[in-house]
């Protein structure tokens, strides 16, 4: 099924809880396939939340969540992983007692159709770093390489939907402008991304087209072009 310019995700009206506390009210945004889109917000005000409820992590009560035209809300996350979508969270899980190569193998996945599209080799070409400490423990890497590592994972299970949660978060500036290259990258080899983020600037790099989430509910949907230059609503919503 040729997916490019289709809408790939579309989230219509969820609401997740926390138990009895409710956390995402009437939440939708549409995504289409091939672009990079950011959902920006302060801390805690739902952004780990939408994702982890798009992924199954935390499943809405109500509203509906359609991916390639699928209905794939009330799903466990492992089924809604292997129709295609993929998630980085934002502590940067690996096993830190694996090598960077081990990390890397245990989550290759072929496609469907029985071709592998991400291999090692290819996953090396985007990250120089990690093919240098392919041999070293993950545990020993430092932040960044962590978080490229955790992305290369992700990769390696062919996700035609990648889900970033503050991928930028506590990196070096150096690393912020190269995590930038590599999502950039990412989308040239056709994969769809939805990168939560604080940071307006670094956004304005990534994508074109942004949400912003406040205390559970969208307050933006436009461009981020048009949102750099509005001082009021990143005044008000992202305390810029």
């Amino acid at each position: 099924m040729n997916m490019v310019g289709k809408m790939i995700l579309v989230v219509e009206g969820i609401n997740t809880y926390y138990g009895s506390s409710h956390i995402l009210f009437d939440v939708s945004l549409a995504i289409h396939a091939g672009e990079v889109v950011v959902l920006l917000g302060r801390n805690g005000a739902g952004k780990t939340t939408t994702l982890k409820s798009i992924m199954g992590l935390t499943p809405p009560k109500t509203g509906s969540i359609t991916f390639k035209g699928e209905q794939i809300g009330g799903l466990p996350s492992y089924r809604i992983a292997r129709r295609g979508m993929g998630f980085v969270p934002e502590d940067r899980v690996i096993f830190p007692d694996l090598t960077v190569r081990e990390n890397l193998e245990i989550a290759q996945k072929k496609t469907g159709e029985g071709k592998t599209l991400w291999t090692i080799e290819k996953i090396f070409g985007f990250f120089p770093v990690l093919e240098k400490f392919q041999n070293r423990d993950g545990g020993t890497l430092s932040g960044g390489e962590q978080q490229m590592l955790t992305i290369a994972r992700t990769l390696m299970g062919n996700p035609e939907l990648f889900l970033l949660d503050e991928p930028v978060e506590g990196l070096a500036p150096l690393i912020v402008k190269m995590m930038g290259e590599i999502i950039n990258q990412i989308k040239n080899q056709g994969v769809t991304l939805l990168v939560s983020e604080q940071n307006v600037k670094f956004s304005l790099k990534i994508a074109k087209n942004a949400y912003i989430i406040d205390k559970g509910t969208i307050r933006y949907q436009g461009s981020v072009a048009e949102l750099w230059e509005n001082e009021e609503i990143k005044k008000k919503y992202l305390a810029v």
